[in-house]
């Protein structure tokens, strides 16, 4: 499973992030163009290799004209317009809706009323809309990141002088692990809170993985340590054994109306869940009923139970601790008539190796050539086959 955990001993900012993982990989002439398709114009990336207290990283910096505040509904008419794949545009807009609602918390009023002020400018935009792609090119199935440090003191903003964390990003971290050292300063920017909270599966250690490529993103800021967030990318399934573990959660649900179940999978598969499924079953009185069966990993459980009491009606979860055997897998590319696809190869133990077409690249390749998602299916796979990979 292609998982990349962030290091953060010096917080997290939008554009250490993204330089992370360019720097892991990520081809960044790509991202580059698909970024220019934001109709906002006058502004450019800058790359550039810095060394912070010995240690070498990536800085990334976007340049840019003056910029009007944009609110909500404007920011997603940006984004939808610049017509990114589904997958990223969805993430970029639930991004930019979870900053909303903490803004309009913070200040007392209605999401509609919130102008964004830094994290609406085109740099963070940039930051936000350039890691989900990133992520993307990388294949990344899991995230995990570790405990945040903020930093301490004071910070300028717009509103004036503020305490660190600022009002918003607090909000934005409450279900991050945080903490403080002697390092001073806003070490956790609000685009660094937003996309950690956002797309963390947990926040803890890293978990075991075998380690393919590390991307250093350096921040702005000069400390007394390396001012360096990294990127472990790899694969955290165990190669050797092919067995992982996993918590199997299981409810009995008899009272619930049957439209609310998509629903609650919907928001399982995007907290992480590797599945989830559901068994008719026949219960007490001769209550036809479902059981819902979520198959999540350890740091996902919280968060998956969570879901389920919140949203269904059941009082209560059994859980089981299981062990999963997994083929060791990578994302790769493949060349077709129809564009470039992706896909997955498994290895069995044999040393022979099996490819699947991924569902969402294919049907997007169907959709904008209009042709039978059948045959883009069978033209991946041919596409494979001729490849060799």
């Amino acid at each position: 499973m292609r998982t990349v955990f962030f290091d953060c001993p010096t917080g997290a900012s939008g554009n250490m992030i993204l330089a992370s993982l360019i720097d892991a990989g990520a081809d960044k002439k790509k991202i580059g163009r698909e970024l220019k398709r934001i109709p906002v114009s006058g502004w450019d990336i800058r790359l550039k290799q810095v060394i912070k207290q010995g240690v070498g990283g990536l800085h990334l910096e976007v340049k840019y004209r003056e910029q009007p505040e944009r609110n909500l509904s404007q920011l997603t008419a940006l984004i939808k317009r610049a017509k990114f794949k589904p997958p990223a545009e969805k993430r970029i807009i639930e991004v930019f809706s979870l900053l909303a609602r903490a803004e309009a918390r913070v200040h007392r009023t209605t999401v509609d009323k919130i102008h964004f002020h830094e994290v609406g400018a085109i740099d963070s935009i940039i930051d936000i809309a350039g890691t989900m792609l990133a992520l993307d090119d990388l294949g990344i199935d899991k995230i995990y990141c570790s405990p945040l440090n903020i930093g301490k003191g004071t910070v300028k903003c717009r509103h004036g002088i503020l305490a660190v964390p600022a009002p918003a990003t607090a909000l934005l971290l409450k279900k991050a692990k945080i903490y403080q050292n002697e390092l001073t300063g806003e070490l956790v920017t609000p685009t660094g809170a937003l996309l950690m909270t956002y797309l963390a599966d947990s926040f803890g250690p890293m978990p075991a993985m075998s380690l393919e490529t590390i991307g250093h993103g350096a921040g702005t800021m000069d400390l007394p340590v390396p001012n360096i967030l990294r990127a472990m990318v790899g694969d955290m399934a165990d190669t050797a054994s092919g067995m992982e573990k996993m918590v199997l959660l299981e409810t009995n649900i008899d009272d619930m109306n049957p439209q609310i179940y998509g629903h609650v999978m919907d928001l399982l598969f995007q907290a992480g869940a590797a599945d989830v499924y559901f068994t008719p079953i026949q219960m007490k009185k001769n209550r036809p009923a479902v059981m819902l069966s979520a198959l999540v990993s350890p740091p996902q459980e919280k968060k998956a139970v969570d879901i389920i009491m919140r949203e269904t009606t059941t009082l209560g979860i059994r859980r089981m601790l299981i062990d999963r055997f997994v083929l060791p897998r990578k994302t790769i590319k493949v060349r077709t008539e129809y564009g470039i696809i992706e896909g997955k190869v498994a290895e069995l133990p044999d040393g022979e190796k099996k490819f699947q077409p991924e569902y969402d690249a294919c049907l997007s390749a169907a959709q904008k050539h209009k042709a039978p998602l059948r045959k883009i299916f069978s033209a991946t796979m041919a596409a494979y086959e001729k490849s060799g990979k």
